[in-house]
């Protein structure tokens, strides 16, 4: 399944890039007939430093008091932070950096060491890939009750533009993918037409099945 791996860049910035697989896969939200393997961007030094200073322009000039990694992206979450106090609105400024915990029916949760970090606080949410929103949507509950305000939402990868009425700065769009479909799983045409899932994916990768 690997040899249809192929890359692609992102358009603001060739250092950038995401390995892309056609097929049949089954996220916990929908089924989509492409993976993304954003894995270098969370784990490279350098392309995480790269795609965080595209990110940055994006939200220069938004005010932020701290950044919630979801998905794995605590180190792109540091570079960003580190770019936005090097200028704009946020110059100089102490951004914290801080990842939810996820309880025992799968809701985001914060111990009460690191609530400060949220209470009052101007936040941008940043998570890999939004597809549906889903996840986005679940941060937007937990700010709402630690009183969060949410002020941003970036992403590696997002099929949508906005959530509620915050627009999505995002690095890539279904745009780049030739012919993207993202439907849940009662309304799959590759699953009307027999074809087998190829592999369960989420945040952390793939699994064949």
């Amino acid at each position: 399944m690997e040899n249809r791996m192929t890359l692609i860049q992102a358009e603001t910035n060739k250092h950038i890039s995401v390995g892309i697989m056609p097929g049949h896969f089954a996220t916990n939200h929908s089924h989509v007939n492409y993976y993304l393997d954003m894995t270098s961007i969370k784990t490279s030094f350098k392309m995480a430093k790269e795609a965080a200073y595209e990110l940055s322009k994006e939200f220069a000039s938004t005010d932020i008091d701290t950044i919630i990694c979801l998905e794995s992206t605590e180190i792109l979450g540091a570079f960003l932070a580190n770019y936005l106090s090097e200028g704009g609105l946020n110059q100089g400024k102490d951004i914290n950096v801080v990842t939810p915990e996820m309880n025992a029916v799968n809701q985001m949760i914060f111990r009460d060491n690191t609530q400060k970090n949220i209470w009052g606080k101007k936040v941008l949410v940043l998570v890999s890939s939004a597809s549906t929103g889903k996840s986005i949507l679940r941060a937007i509950d937990c700010l709402q009750y630690y009183n969060g305000d949410l002020v941003g939402v970036g992403a590696i990868f997002s099929a949508i533009n906005e959530i509620g009425n915050i627009q999505i700065k995002t690095l890539f769009t279904a745009d780049d993918l030739p012919r993207y479909e993202n439907c849940m799983a009662n309304a799959c045409p590759m699953c009307q037409k027999g074809i087998k899932v190829d592999a369960l994916i989420n945040s952390f990768g793939y699994s064949k099945l």
